[in-house]
């Protein structure tokens, strides 16, 4: 508790040097903070990046093993399981339900990106904010060597200066993790859809409807969740 408590005294510090300008800088790193542990969260329940069975589904579908690829996408746990499981029982002439597939995956990975606007402005507004207080603080430390005439005290101005440098640095500092995290975040989003792209163009293809044509005539095709 005594940590903690040190901590926000030294925020509180912080901020009555470096003004409001520091006072927004702390909300948005505690918003980036929040949304960033929640993208984490929600990446891990969806099973983003651990599509084992899955990939092996399809891969059976491929190879004309209906019964086994629907054993094995029953066990999968990834949130494109279930449209993965619906292109099974679709027909690839049929353009109108390939597209709702597609849109499925589309909208499922539109709500792993929510957020990633905000990191996005973020990354880009905090430097300009820290800009913005620097620039502030330059011309209070001016000001005040403007007023003491002759009689300027060094130590003053210097003291002024890096309180308003202290801004950009506290802006820099939310802006650059916020930055790091939304390319990752991208990069493991840019991969998924690649899964899902590869994943459907095989199930939906030529060797797919083959696959699905050998499933014998009256024998129902079981549905996954």
């Amino acid at each position: 508790m005594s940590g903690i408590a040190a901590m926000i005294d030294r925020l509180n510090g912080l901020i009555a040097m470096g003004g409001p300008v520091i006072a927004m800088i702390a909300v948005l790193s505690v918003g980036t903070l929040a949304v960033i542990l929640y993208k984490l969260w929600q990446f891990r329940a969806s099973g983003v990046g651990r599509h084992h069975a899955l990939r092996a589904a399809v891969t059976d579908w491929d190879h004309g093993e209906t019964a086994a690829a629907h054993r094995r996408l029953a066990t999968s746990r990834s949130y494109l399981a279930p449209v993965i499981a619906r292109a099974f029982a679709v027909d690839p002439r049929d353009t109108v339900a390939t597209r709702r597939l597609v849109a499925e995956a589309e909208a499922r990975f539109a709500r792993l990106e929510r957020g990633f606007r905000f990191l996005d402005t973020v990354a880009q507004v905090a430097p300009l904010l820290g800009l913005f207080g620097t620039v502030l603080g330059m011309i209070e430390a001016f000001q005040a060597l403007q007023s003491a005439g002759s009689q300027v005290d060094p130590s003053l101005l210097a003291g002024g200066i890096w309180v308003a440098l202290l801004t950009t640095a506290a802006g820099l500092a939310v802006a650059m993790p916020a930055s790091v995290v939304l390319s990752w975040f991208e990069s493991r989003m840019a991969e998924e859809r690649a899964l899902a792209d590869h994943a459907l163009s095989m199930v939906l293809g030529p060797d797919g409807q083959e696959a699905r044509q050998a499933i014998p005539e009256g024998r129902a095709v079981p549905a996954c969740a």
